[in-house]
């Protein structure tokens, strides 16, 4: 009997982490060479989604993937690879504002602040992406965020019927970016779940015109 119960454990096991990497690896190649590192090789476009995470970490130090994101934003922007920002992020408390506060340091990196538009409900990567086409009436965007983050983007994107590139922010190495890697396997997952189960966004709402 416990032999048995031992095969059965392990047979999840492998299939549990065959689910990981088969997950990962269809992403990953879906979306191979439409992120981009250089700012002089990326296309133009018209909007560049910035995907929203909390400027701080829970010790209180400054969190450096928000950090570089705000970097990689100013850096398009300047360049003339994109003429607006759509910021996409958690508003889910009075306490808590992700959009608000990258467009404060938006602003003070160079972007005038009539180029800014504000997505407060972007509570997941799949209300970001939904929210771009069918709140913000986009058809084409550059997704701004760590390249892992972004691939993920842009494959939701596609599946949507938003067209995607990704502009790569400036990654972490460590044990914190060890962490944020490790949910990503897990987030990658949940992708396809949401895809089958058509998974919609927390909130629509009317539709904003970028201009």
């Amino acid at each position: 009997m416990l032999k048995k119960i031992l095969k059965v454990i392990a047979a999840c096991t492998v299939l549990f982490f065959a689910l990981l990497f088969i997950c990962n690896y269809i992403i990953d190649a879906s979306t191979e060479e439409q992120t981009y590192t250089s700012v002089e090789k990326i296309p133009a476009n018209r909007v560049g989604l910035i995907l929203g995470t909390a400027k701080r970490l829970t010790s209180g130090h400054p969190n450096p993937y928000y950090t570089n994101r705000i970097i990689a934003t100013v850096a398009l922007y300047k360049a003339s690879k994109i003429e607006f920002v759509l910021v996409s992020g958690d508003n889910g408390s009075i306490y808590y504002n992700e959009p608000k506060a990258i467009k404060k340091d938006l602003v003070k990196g160079g972007i005038p602040e009539d180029k800014i538009f504000l997505d407060y409900a972007g509570f997941r990567t799949l209300d970001s992406m939904m929210r771009a086409k069918h709140v913000f009436g986009l058809t084409s965007v550059t997704v701004i965020s760590q390249e892992f983050h972004n691939d993920r983007a842009i494959y939701l994107a596609h599946k949507k019927g938003l067209k995607a590139i990704g502009f790569n922010a400036k990654d972490i190495t460590g044990t914190n970016g060890f962490k944020v890697q490790l949910r990503e396997y897990f987030a990658r997952v949940k992708v396809f779940i949401d895809l089958l189960t058509n998974k919609q966004p927390k909130f629509y709402g009317e539709k904003i015109e970028i201009k």
